[in-house]
């Protein structure tokens, strides 16, 4: 039987997800390993559909400031994904590459930007290549944009884009220990309803 809301999917709906969750993991630590030249490793992630608040109180505070990497997805399979970075994550990133730290993420310049979008460019992909490669379809992303904003404003972003179809997100969280750090990372995946029907039927979790 087809969804009609995120909270509808089936265990086995779910169980589908974690394999994306974990293929994509695996992938984004090796790619993430080859741009920074250390070795990243990545826990097995962990998958939960929240609704707006639920997500805001996992993630921290509403008033608090965040940065977001936004792709969209098009083609067989529509929607966004939403990687969000703190602080912590993005010093470590750019004092790998750069040798620099920002003590607020308004001091970001453009440079410093352009490496952040390719890491969640790099991120985001791992977890769509896992999409493709389960399920043989065709995904097309947008180019990555940065946001930085409180975490409440970023997480509206999703929420007015397909808040129509779902009052809920699926969130992946799972720890990187880049060297020798562990960071937190969370990937908001939102595909539209229609679309997730249509993976699901392509991996014969429902019938069409």
């Amino acid at each position: 039987m087809k969804i009609t809301r995120y909270d509808e999917m089936s265990g086995l709906g779910l169980d589908l997800i974690r394999e994306i969750g974990s293929i994509g993991t695996g992938n984004s630590a090796t790619a993430l390993s080859s741009m920074l030249g250390k070795t990243v490793r990545m826990t097995l992630p962990d998958v939960q559909i929240l609704g707006y608040n639920e997500a805001i109180k996992f993630l921290g505070d509403p008033e608090e400031i965040v940065a977001a990497i936004l792709v969209k997805m098009s083609g067989e399979i529509n929607g966004l994904m939403l990687f969000v970075l703190k602080l912590d994550f993005i010093n470590q990133v750019l004092s790998i590459l750069m040798k620099e730290e920002i003590e607020d993420y308004y001091q970001l310049n453009v440079l410093e930007t352009s490496a952040l979008e390719e890491v969640g460019n790099i991120i985001i992909s791992s977890y769509v290549n896992a999409i493709s490669s389960l399920s043989d379809v065709s995904i097309n992303l947008s180019v990555p944009d940065i946001a930085i904003n409180m975490l409440g404003g970023i997480l509206s972003v999703p929420m007015v884009e397909f808040g129509y179809q779902t009052d809920k997100m699926m969130m992946i969280s799972g720890q990187f220990i880049i060297g020798g750090k562990v960071l937190h990372s969370d990937l908001l995946m939102m595909p539209e309803i229609q679309s997730l029907n249509f993976l699901m039927e392509k991996l014969g979790i429902i019938n069409g």
